[in-house]
């Protein structure tokens, strides 16, 4: 077995050093730092039998694998085809009429890649008529301003369902992107207690979710992606926070009731992966035929970043619709009201 915390040591040193000066800084407008290409994390979806990330196996679902469990697409898959159905302001299914609303909640980069991802598909005619699609992200609110169901932030997604004609009978579906702001998972304790902090909002948010979306079936979620031309201390955050997705998928699946999502007792929506976006950097080599940031082959530039660092530039978003694409397209569970009957 082997382990990032021998394999990596200097990289770990690095990130505490870094970590001291982050009060220091927090005022200041960072900019990024290009040399910062890769770190010798390893994918989670690239994790082989044995390996871990200080302890924690990898896989995007449990058993340290990157196959979503039988039992629960089938779950999902009977949920989409059944469930998610065009629906009247007041929830009554209505194919002519009715809509299926889509929302996306998260912090800024998610309502950056929202919005290119949903020009990307608008009016493509492979999409199911009926599919409306509402970007609720906002910038500059993280994770912490939406586990409080009167938190403005629901307020203004209310609000822009409202402008869009959707109402909150008609949210059926989510993916949601989301992180603490600066990505200072380090506030909750050393990992796991990390990633484990972040897991809890997630799993407020969804249950918020349900609550304010009585029809909201299916929610996918995502990690961040690359964060080290940022800073050390903030790439450790963007890594470990596909860790707290992974984590709550899992306890889903492994039937924590606090996640609930059929029968009367639903408090959530049924939880799967949508796009695993980290990768690391460009890889550790980058000579001709070398080893990209992760074995698919996506990688991340630099330029795919703005000058921060942190927010994604135009090939950074076209990178994410591409991934988010892939998903919505082709998952089983998202074929069926996703993509035109």
């Amino acid at each position: 077995m082997t382990t990032l915390r021998t394999r990596w040591a200097g990289t770990a040193v690095t990130i505490v050093l870094a970590a001291l000066f982050v009060p220091l800084l927090a005022t200041d407008a960072r900019a990024a730092d290009c040399s910062r290409n890769f770190t010798g994390r390893i994918p989670i979806s690239d994790m082989a039998p044995g390996q871990t990330y200080l302890g924690a196996p990898g896989g995007l679902y449990p058993g340290a694998t990157n196959q979503r469990p039988t039992a629960h697409t089938q779950a999902g898959r009977a949920i989409a085809v059944n469930q998610v159905l065009p629906r009247t302001p007041s929830g009554a299914v209505d194919p002519a009429t009715g809509l299926i609303g889509l929302i996306s909640i998260g912090m800024s980069n998610t309502t950056q890649e929202f919005s290119h991802f949903k020009a990307n598909v608008i009016g493509d005619p492979r999409l199911h008529p009926r599919l409306r699609l509402v970007d609720g992200a906002q910038g500059g609110q993280g994770a912490a301003f939406w586990i409080d169901p009167a938190a403005p932030a629901w307020q203004v997604l209310a609000n822009r369902l409202a402008a869009a004609g959707v109402a909150p009978a008609q949210v059926q579906t989510l993916w949601l992107k989301q992180q603490v702001n600066g990505d200072d998972l380090a506030q909750f304790g050393p990992f796991p207690a990390s990633a484990g902090g972040l897991r809890d909002y997630l799993r407020t948010i969804v249950r918020i979710a349900k609550s304010k979306y009585p029809n909201l079936r299916l929610a996918y979620l995502s990690s961040r992606s690359y964060g080290d031309y940022s800073s050390a201390a903030r790439g450790v955050g963007a890594y470990e926070s596909a860790f707290a997705v992974k984590w709550l998928v899992s306890d889903q699946i492994n039937g924590d009731p606090r996640l609930a999502y059929s029968g009367d007792g639903a408090v959530a929506p049924w939880l799967s992966w949508g796009a695993y976006l980290w990768a690391d950097g460009l890889g550790p080599d980058r000579v001709p035929g070398g080893i990209p940031g992760r074995s698919d082959g996506l990688e991340w530039r630099c330029t795919d970043y703005q000058s921060d660092g942190v927010h994604p530039a135009e090939s950074g978003k076209v990178k994410v619709t591409s991934l988010l694409n892939r998903h919505f397209r082709n998952d089983t569970t998202t074929t069926p009201w996703f993509l035109a009957p």
